[in-house]
């Protein structure tokens, strides 16, 4: 109902989230979907694996204000995917992911703004609570840019709201192909902590999410998934027992540059203004202004009492379950089933 003859632009489209919105949106009746992204050798292999007539590229990047303008000019509707990910290269480049993911954004929502998109969902990371690393830090800046953009627009115009999801299971770069592409080299799996615990989710789950913050969205909100978590070391066990080879060698290498033990999909603050919707939990904008003193305090709400909600007390996985969910992927079915296969797009 919402996209029928509607314009969606996915920037960052070419990565693993592009690609699954690709797969639920292109049969349907949504009039064009565009991707924009800087890799047109990325954009030549999607163009020839859908080669569908609703599918346009527009080549660009978000740190160039001018090429964002021009590719949103009559779209209706943005999904702001693009970033730098990889948290230890975020580590040695931090003012590379300031570039991309906190002016890439502004320049994104000036551009919808101008353009009068109706509405714009941004895409963040468990990573942006309580940030240790340059990439959740870079990533917590851009929901700031996000709510802030969001107080000053008309929201008959251009809605603008934000989701935050953890560890997205066999997306590009993630670390289930790489176990993977270790164990068929024959190689022992490297896992960095055996404590260190990650939300999962599938790429499904991601894209849901994002459709119910645009479904449900007010200008500054943020949605996330409740989502269950696993240790590193439950995932590599659950792995190498559906590969059917439990006694194969695991190596325990040690963190890498800006990672933490656990991930926060909430932090303490958040969870005290909270609405929980059931799967999911909303967080509201602050909306006050800066004269704090015209506010009268409301509600017994002590943050103080408030716990976050992170990946060590949200429901844990145990082998069985993590094998579950792994099942759930495509590529790891082919790869049960003693096919070649590779990781989500």
């Amino acid at each position: 109902m919402f996209f029928f003859k509607k314009t969606l632009l996915i920037t960052g489209g070419t990565g693993s989230f592009g690609n699954a919105v690709l797969h639920r949106f292109l049969n349907t009746d949504i009039k064009e979907v565009r991707i924009f992204s800087r890799d047109e050798k990325k954009q030549d292999d999607m163009r020839k694996k859908y080669n569908s007539p609703k599918l346009k590229f527009y080549i660009g990047d978000v740190r160039d204000y001018t090429s964002v303008l021009n590719a949103t000019r009559g779209v209706d509707y943005i999904f702001h995917a693009a970033a730098l990910k990889q948290v230890p290269s975020c580590e040695f480049h931090p003012m590379e992911a300031v570039k991309t993911n906190v002016m890439g954004t502004e320049n994104v929502l000036e551009a919808a703004i101008a353009n009068e998109v109706q509405r714009v969902v941004c895409l963040s990371t468990d990573k942006a609570v309580y940030p240790i690393n340059a990439m959740g830090i870079s990533k917590a800046m851009m929901e700031k840019v996000m709510v802030a953009k969001s107080r000053n627009v008309d929201e008959n115009k251009t809605m603008i709201c934000g989701t935050r999801y953890g560890n997205v299971m066999a997306s590009r770069g993630s670390v289930i192909p790489l176990f993977v592409d270790q164990f068929r080299a024959g190689k022992p799996l490297t896992i960095t902590d055996p404590a260190m615990t990650r939300f999962m989710m599938t790429l499904d789950d991601a894209v849901e999410l994002v459709l119910y913050a645009f479904e449900h969205g007010r200008n500054g909100d943020i949605f996330v998934q409740k989502a269950p978590a696993a240790t590193v070391e439950t995932l590599a066990h659950a792995l190498l027992g559906i590969l059917d080879k439990p006694h194969h060698p695991v190596h325990v290498i040690g963190t890498r540059h800006g990672e933490k033990l656990y991930e926060g999909l909430l932090s303490r603050e958040e969870m005290a203004v909270a609405e929980d919707l059931g799967g999911y939990y909303r967080v509201p904008p602050d909306l006050r202004d800066l004269n704090y003193g015209k506010f009268v305090e409301q509600g017994d709400t002590r943050i103080s009492e408030m716990q976050d909600y992170n990946s060590h007390n949200t429901e844990r996985l145990d082998v069985a379950g993590m094998q579950k969910l792994l099942f759930k992927l495509d590529f790891i079915r082919a790869i049960h089933d003693g096919l070649d296969a590779e990781p989500e797009a």
